[in-house]
């Protein structure tokens, strides 16, 4: 058992912080008050003029599929010889004992939502996991939260003279393995417990089932206003559920994102404009579409821009206008929420996972100093 004791608590929740002690049992939160008492041997932490925040939460990256400096043989995070592979699954590509998850964990992002990249069309399923642990089975808080899948400059490029040359192939390719995975899924129903009718077993269709049930989303790569609207657009047409990732040119369409009410995670914007799609790219965006109404996640697309960096791009939007309180959240229960595990973290509530960060100041200035990262409890950063 933890108390910690007399912190400025930012819960996520409030828009005003308040002083209060937080009691740790069994990893979880289990209180959260005045002059909070454990039982007897409990350990005390005191944390009175500092500032305790959820553990950051990052909805979109590679982290540990995407090696930290063991360049190209180390990188996982794409399958690279069919553009449509759904079977793939991020949690068997992680390097736990990658250096990047200690980096991250360090800056006090407890938690990542990560899985394959953007060169398929269908890439497989993203997992969430803590950033602390040996072994990927103890670090995860829910497998297959995502389904993978990929539109615009991306696909075209690494399949231009094999499969995809345009836009509207990427397109027909998504629309077609909805299709025949929808066919597999209806089929396989209808033989019921009868082996003899059922089809022949398919990896591929069967990965894509959970999305068809609405039991999972397809995580929609998505640069450009185009892009987003073709992502959009098929998702209706199949009756599933969707998030967009990286929205670059969300800014440009707020109005229009503002209705369609899905989950936005943006970012990475700590980069150059490296490619056509990238060219309206802009720090205002999260805060324009947080501004509107829209449920908006700050990513860092790492290693795009390393983990730890995930609360300085938080700032950085800040800078150029977003609301503190939104930032905050668009870095803690927002992604949570993107990634469907805000039960277990993102923001200090009565049940969830005690992971937390305490700190000497505000986390989107660089000057504040991380004093100690607790996942689940237990300090895993104690300078």
């Amino acid at each position: 058992m933890l108390c910690v004791k007399n912190g400025f608590i930012h819960d996520a929740i409030h828009e005003e912080a308040f002083v209060a002690d937080i009691l740790v049992e069994n990893g979880k939160i289990a209180a959260i008050g005045e002059n909070l008492k454990g039982k007897e041997g409990a350990r005390v932490m005191d944390a009175k003029g500092l500032h305790v925040y959820p553990g950051f939460v990052e909805a979109h990256g590679h982290i540990g599929l995407d090696g930290y400096g063991i360049g190209y043989e180390g990188m996982d995070y794409n399958e690279m010889n069919d553009i449509i592979s759904p079977q793939m699954r991020g949690i068997d590509g992680i390097k736990p004992l990658d250096p990047a998850f200690a980096h991250a964990a360090a800056a006090g992002v407890t938690c990542v939502c990560v899985g394959p990249g953007s060169a398929n069309v269908l890439g497989g399923t993203f997992t969430t996991i803590k950033t602390v642990g040996k072994r990927v089975e103890n670090m995860l808080v829910r497998d297959a939260v995502a389904m993978k899948c990929a539109f615009g400059e991306n696909p075209k490029r690494v399949y231009r003279d094999k499969k995809d040359s345009s836009r509207m192939t990427t397109a027909a390719l998504l629309r077609e393995a909805l299709f025949k995975a929808r066919e597999y899924m209806e089929k396989k129903e209808a033989a019921g417990e009868d082996i003899s009718k059922r089809p022949a077993f398919d990896m591929k269709w069967e990965a894509l089932i959970p999305v068809l049930k609405r039991e999972i989303p397809l995580k929609a790569h998505t640069h450009a206003a185009e892009d987003i609207f073709t992502a959009l657009r098929i998702a209706k047409e199949f009756d599933v559920r969707i998030t967009l990732e990286h929205v670059t040119e969300g800014h440009l369409i707020v109005e229009e994102l503002a209705k369609e009410n899905v989950p936005l995670a943006v970012g990475p914007t700590l980069t150059s404009a490296s490619k056509f799609e990238l060219r309206n790219k802009s720090w205002t965006t999260p805060g324009v579409l947080a501004a509107a109404g829209c449920q908006v996640s700050i990513i860092t697309d790492s290693p795009v821009i390393p983990q730890e960096y995930l609360p300085l791009c938080a700032g950085l939007a800040v800078h150029a206008g977003m609301d503190p309180f939104a930032a905050l959240q668009a870095i803690t229960i927002n992604p949570a929420k993107h990634a469907g595990i805000a039960d277990r973290v993102g923001s200090l509530e009565v049940g969830k996972d005690a992971d937390m960060v305490i700190m000497d100041g505000c986390p989107f200035e660089v000057s504040t100093e991380v004093k100690y990262v607790l996942v689940d409890g237990e300090a895993v950063h104690c300078p």
